[in-house]
């Protein structure tokens, strides 16, 4: 094929053999088309069919290798043939897509998929040094059910817990936004929204000298490094150029996914589920195939096991014995 799936059609049914699977994950990996052993990066190996590995000749303790080793997805029993297309799905599905659609389209178990999705996610979580310049939008949103429409179940448990008391925003999840105006958002969950949770994030991912717009929170205060200015939103929404409606849109756009896809995310991966909202929002631009081939040159290096993602591996740091 001389060129790669642009649709999704074409893409299950290039992705179903096996051959095509290995050609693209070759091209993806390396550059020019020479498999290398991901323990040694040795050249030395060759293609087993019986098996349908590559081993490896340098001398180590797995000489043996799969593609997906060293990548998200290593060992995982699931083909090529599943993975691929739900990586392409979840790129490109504006708002999503559940776990439990994913399920019954590749035909295997929900919690498969749930865990398919978050590794996919980690792939499509970007990192920069390249900080924000020019026109630069901050702010914040909070995310978490609305008390009046809890069960009494719920509602008495959160406020055994304290999370009840005060107004409307207290015991949710914040998640704060920077936004290059025509240009990239970065997303990140914050503990609060405070000055000393804020402000480093701002000097962290904004140019010095940038013109910087806020709300009136009073943690954006002092920010003197910018030409920062504030829009009061009890008095207005925008006044000229300033105002925060860029990051505003950004928000609708992610909690369409939330409440719309995802209905219940727990605060433990809502970051997660930013980087994926986040990663789409910033190639909105690109095509359907494009997403898809960004998203997969960021598989390499990158691993999530399944303690790790349910947090047992952290109890078991804590508590080894």
């Amino acid at each position: 094929m001389d060129k790669w799936p642009e649709t999704l059609q074409e893409a299950i049914q290039y992705f179903t053999e096996e051959a095509n699977c290995n050609a693209f994950m070759i091209a993806i990996r390396w550059a020019d088309g020479v498999v290398r052993c991901p323990h040694c990066d040795s050249d030395n190996v060759t293609y087993l069919p019986s098996v349908r590995r590559w081993k490896c000749y340098s001398r180590h303790p797995r000489p043996q290798f799969s593609l997906k080793v060293g990548t998200i997805f290593e060992d995982s029993p699931l083909g090529l043939d599943k993975w691929l297309p739900a990586v392409w799905l979840i790129c490109n599905c504006k708002n999503g897509i559940s776990s439990y659609e994913l399920s019954r389209d590749l035909k295997i178990t929900q919690k498969s998929t749930w865990f398919m999705l978050h590794r996919i996610r980690l792939a499509m979580k970007t990192g920069t040094f390249k900080k924000l310049s020019g026109e630069v939008e901050a702010d914040e949103t909070f995310v978490g059910g609305k008390a009046h429409l809890m069960n009494n179940k719920t509602k008495e448990r959160q406020m055994a817990r304290g999370k009840l008391k005060g107004g409307g925003t207290v015991g949710k999840a914040i998640v704060m936004g920077l936004l290059e105006r025509h240009g990239k958002a970065r997303v990140k969950v914050v503990p609060n929204s405070r000055r000393f949770n804020l402000v480093p994030e701002i000097y962290k991912h904004v140019e010095e000298g940038s013109n910087l717009y806020t709300d009136s929170l009073r943690s954006y205060s002092g920010l003197t490094q910018y030409a920062h200015e504030v829009i009061d939103h009890t008095e207005a929404y925008v006044r000229g150029t300033v105002h925060t409606n860029g990051l505003e849109n950004f928000w609708s756009l992610f909690k369409r996914a939330l409440k719309g896809t995802y209905v219940s995310v727990e605060p433990y991966h809502l970051q997660a589920y930013a980087d994926e909202q986040c990663f789409r929002f910033n190639e909105r631009h690109a095509t359907d195939s494009q997403r898809f081939i960004i998203t997969m040159q960021q598989i390499v290096g990158r691993r999530l096991t399944y303690k790790e993602l349910t947090g047992k591996q952290e109890e078991l740091e804590r508590d080894p014995g």
